[in-house]
């Protein structure tokens, strides 16, 4: 029995078993031998096949792998019935069976981690992992900045690291810090010095280092020649200066690569300002769809009016604010190290998003500005995207660093969907929850229907798009919190209430989140609850789990969360192990949940 103190009372609940659930025990009965109440090779075998669909991609071979692994997992738990396979009542007992597949080697995921898409496409085909101001430990204000977020990002599998360069206060030297606020620099070199060692731990896939740059030419000398003598043969430079396609991910294995705007073109950053968010864990996911299917004509040519306009205006304070600081000469180099080049906005969209066909750049759009864009000029950016790279950024009044859903960005195939990495919630989670594809190395290829060119079948995200499949996702029971969490940690009175909110973040016809039932009372809930999620582009589908603890009095309390890219899901009865806000792996929590694809 398990006892709470209320006042001077004690209440008494039935201790936590760790035994499956009903469904559960159900299924290992349709495959147990002959109610012997266990399970022998053979029969093993078909659970395998027939539940787990082993066979369907790796053939007999894997199959026959994993069930002697299976085997050799449960005799080393002690979870066999002694009599061998082929002895009466020899075979895998259901507290063995329950185990296994509550164990890593049975996770939603390939456990492997293997990079199994075709790394040998241009950059501008795959969604590439990428950070915004990584520098930063906290707000956008008033934090402190430090190499250490570097590290721990580059360590997450992070490939894009953006830092702003300044001129220190003696304008003798350069320093890494968030312009304009409170926050305190960091030596440009220890920045340096921690990608260098660091960049790839992780993935051997290269590091992008986007520079918002400050500098006037004798600083960019100084940056161009720490640049050079940190990296060293890790430094990719370019062989011509206009590349007509980009490299692949492949060819630029271990290099560290340059990105910012050439110095003739230097020009100060700009703000945005709009509202932000509130709650702790972020805004529910919405389709961020900015009501471009229910604009009318005449409202499109407003907003694009209004676009150009805001657009000019920013330009002219750009160029009235580069006038005050004119720079005398550029360092060639600065120059060379820049192997992709940033290129600079125009006055209209219709000019920034014009594709040449003989060079290969980046151009950089602000939240607000995409927004409006996707509205204007949607079919633009998927074609813009099919060859050049986009980055996109948030707005700078997300002080907190809060984030946006960067399904925006990926619908409309933008590479470089910047995150604040020191921000926590649910954005984040669907960021990273993208990059766990493709074993983790922080470039996952984009789908086929973003890289059609064909002017008929141009994908459009905001189109009524026909259910390709239907994705059954069974909600067993979940454990562990009882090992990662005070037994008061949920509720001082009685063990805790816990429920399941599950769903699909994707494009508008596929995002819905549904939720069980709560679970009274217990550490080891047993939900049973089947959802179906019907499916148009399971290609940009991310599966989102939550558990929260019900509170009927105060906010329910967070209890875990993932988020996996639907493609990826092994079928089956799977593990499903759970992170804390941060996104970081609960030492002991996961769930058992089955998928099934129709």
């Amino acid at each position: 029995m398990t006892t709470y103190r209320v006042c001077c009372f004690l209440r008494r609940f039935r201790a936590a078993s760790n035994e499956p659930s009903e469904e559960l025990g159900d299924v290992f009965q349709a495959y147990a031998d002959g109610g012997g109440g266990v399970m022998g090779e053979e029969a093993l075998r078909r659970f395998l096949r027939e539940v787990q669909g082993e066979a369907a991609g790796g053939g007999d071979d894997e199959l026959e792998a994993t069930a002697r692994e299976v085997m050799a997992f449960a005799a080393e738990q002690r979870l066999l019935r002694k009599g061998g396979a082929a002895a009466a009542g020899g075979g895998l007992t259901v507290e063995g069976f329950h185990r296994w597949l509550c164990s890593d080697a049975n996770a939603a995921l390939d456990p492997q981690k293997r990079v199994y898409q075709d790394m040998g496409l241009p950059l501008s085909h795959y969604f590439i992992y990428t950070g915004h101001n990584s520098y930063l430990t906290g707000n956008q204000l008033s934090s402190g900045c430090s190499e250490v977020p570097i590290v721990k990002a580059l360590h997450d599998g992070v490939r894009v690291i953006e830092l702003d360069l300044w001129p220190n206060a003696a304008k003798d030297a350069v320093e890494v810090l968030h312009g304009r606020t409170l926050t305190s620099p960091v030596g440009l070199m220890k920045c340096l010095e921690a990608i260098r060692e660091y960049a790839f731990v992780a993935s051997p896939y290269p590091v992008i280092l986007t520079l918002e740059d400050h500098l006037t030419p004798d600083l960019q000398s100084k940056v161009a020649k720490m640049i050079k003598e940190t990296f060293g043969d890790m430094l990719y430079v370019s062989e011509t200066e206009n590349m007509a396609e980009f490299p692949s991910p492949d060819e630029l294995k271990g290099k560290i690569i340059v990105s910012t705007k050439p110095p003739k073109e230097y020009l100060q950053t700009k703000n945005d300002a709009d509202a932000d968010e509130a709650g702790v864990w972020g805004e529910e996911i919405t389709d961020d769809k900015v009501a471009a299917t229910a604009m009318t004509t005449e409202e499109k040519c407003a907003a694009a009016e209004e676009a150009v306009a805001a657009a000019a205006v920013d330009e002219e304070m750009q160029e009235a604010e580069t006038d005050k600081k004119t720079q005398h000469g550029v360092d060639n180099e600065y120059r060379r190290l820049i192997a992709i080049p940033l290129t600079r906005r125009k006055h209209d969209m219709d000019q920034d998003l014009k594709v040449d066909p003989d060079m290969v750049t980046r151009l950089s759009l602000g939240e607000k500005a995409y927004e409006k864009a996707i509205v204007t000029h949607g079919a633009h950016i998927i074609r813009f995207t099919q060859r050049k790279l986009l980055r996109i950024f948030p707005r700078s009044t997300r002080i907190t660093s809060s984030n946006y859903n960067p399904l925006m960005g990926w619908r409309y195939g933008v590479q470089m969907v910047a995150a604040n990495m020191q921000g926590h919630g649910r954005k984040l989670w669907l960021t990273q929850g993208m990059f766990r594809a493709n074993g983790g190395c922080g470039y996952v290829k984009k789908p086929d229907i973003l890289m059609n060119n064909d002017p008929d079948k141009l994908f459009d995200p905001t189109s009524k798009l026909p259910v390709k499949t239907r994705l059954k996702v069974t909600v067993y029971m979940g454990d562990g919190w009882r090992f990662d969490f005070r037994k008061t940690h949920f509720d001082k009175c009685s063990p805790p209430d816990f429920y399941a909110r599950v769903g699909i973040a994707g494009v508008e016809a596929d995002t819905r989140m549904e939720q069980t039932k709560v679970k009274m009372d217990t550490w080891i809930p047993a939900w049973d609850h089947e959802f179906e999620f019907p499916l148009s582009v399971p290609e940009l589908a991310l599966l989102r789990v939550e558990v929260h603890e019900s509170d009927n009095h105060q906010k329910d309390d967070f209890g875990g969360q993932t988020c996996l890219p639907v493609w990826e899901l092994r079928r089956g009865i799977r593990s499903v192990r759970l992170c804390d806000h941060r996104g970081e792996p609960l030492r002991s929590v996961k769930l058992l949940m089955r998928f099934d694809f129709t």
